[in-house]
């Protein structure tokens, strides 16, 4: 083991502090010229430092500024207010700049201070990353929230109005990101991003702000085609366990009475007992006890006993031996289904 590795493993973790990012984007900066980038970010320098939360923050020690190339993150300490009260005045004061269109994302979670390679403050963690992704999915003039921010803002009245849930919207590695877009008074892009107006939206079940895409649940049609074909296999099964029998002939004695002579490959399907607690659904419990007895009456060496003669033993408890007997039948099959949604019990 050498020095280096000695000191990363024993080294302090990083501290981790909770800040109210905002980041903002120049859209469309990759296709001007040099010139018209460098002079368009001195403006949108002085746009950004001549707003009052700007210079509030930065009088209190509470705001770090980061370059980002082509627009700048600002985290602040105090309150998630901060960087909404601040995006929205930016939005303000941009409109006596209309040739400088812009894109904000806002979010809060945990960040990282690191020093990059000219020692100088950098930012590193989840919150920085999922504010990146939240202003990605904007276009020119939209100041979109995370619902994680969004849902601290809406406990206050002054903030709900302004406050549009736009729904979940899946971003990069399939997880999902929920976004509230603000605007009021002109400020802000009230149209829907476009991002979510070609892509598929899913509407928020959990309070998680970003989670996995989830596994859709089975169609009902494949669970009634999946019962079906088990309902099959319980019938193959059972002609099969009659084709390995070695007598032709088998008895059932019957007490005090004379055995009777009964084919080896016979058998008898009773009525389904229905247990659901609706009584409707008596129809389902048939259903199942005549698709069996249409697959068992298509093997030729086997004897199946009627609908119409099992009818009689519908709700009558009696013992399988006797009703074999009364019914000729080597075999007796007695069942009880239960219909649950689209899934028998």
């Amino acid at each position: 083991m050498n020095t280096q590795q000695t000191s990363i493993e024993t080294g302090p973790d990083l501290p981790l502090e909770i800040a109210h990012l905002l980041l903002i984007d120049v859209v469309g900066y990759s296709k001007l010229l040099v010139n018209e980038q460098i002079e368009l970010l001195q403006e949108l320098n002085q746009v950004v430092r001549n707003t009052e939360c700007f210079r509030a923050a930065e009088a209190s020690g509470k705001l770090i500024r980061v370059p980002t190339g082509d627009g700048m993150a600002l985290l602040f300490f105090r309150s998630p207010e901060e960087p909404v009260r601040c995006a929205l005045e930016i939005s303000k004061t941009s409109q006596e700049h209309p040739h400088i269109q812009l894109r904000m994302g806002v979010h809060s979670g945990p960040v990282n201070q690191v020093a990059d390679v000219n020692d100088k403050t950098n930012i590193a963690g989840s919150g920085i990353n999922v504010a990146q992704r939240v202003m990605d999915c904007g276009d020119a003039g939209h100041i979109l929230v995370s619902k994680h921010l969004a849902d601290d803002l809406v406990q206050y009245r002054h903030w709900q109005p302004y406050l549009h849930d736009l729904g979940e919207c899946e971003v990069k590695h399939g997880l999902r990101l929920h976004l509230v877009n603000l605007y009021k008074d002109g400020l802000g892009n009230p149209t829907l991003p476009e991002k979510l107006r070609r892509g598929k939206r899913w509407k928020q079940t959990t309070s998680a702000t970003i989670r996995p895409v989830s596994t859709p649940r089975w169609p009902k049609w494949v669970l009634i085609i999946a019962l079906l074909l088990s309902a099959v296999a319980l019938a193959i099964s059972f002609s099969i366990f009659l084709r390995r029998g070695s007598p032709n002939i088998a008895q059932v004695p019957a007490e005090g009475s004379v055995a009777v002579s009964i084919p080896e490959k016979s058998i008898a399907v009773l009525p389904f007992e229905n247990r659901s607690e609706e009584k409707a659904n008596a129809y389902f419990a048939e259903g199942i006890q005549d698709e069996i007895l249409t697959r068992l009456s298509k093997i030729a060496a086997l004897k199946v006993i009627s609908r119409t003669s099992t009818q009689h033993y519908k709700s009558t408890p009696e013992n399988l031996p006797e009703i074999a007997r009364h019914l000729a039948s080597r075999t007796s099959w007695k069942e009880a289904c239960r219909r649950e949604a689209t899934q028998c019990a």
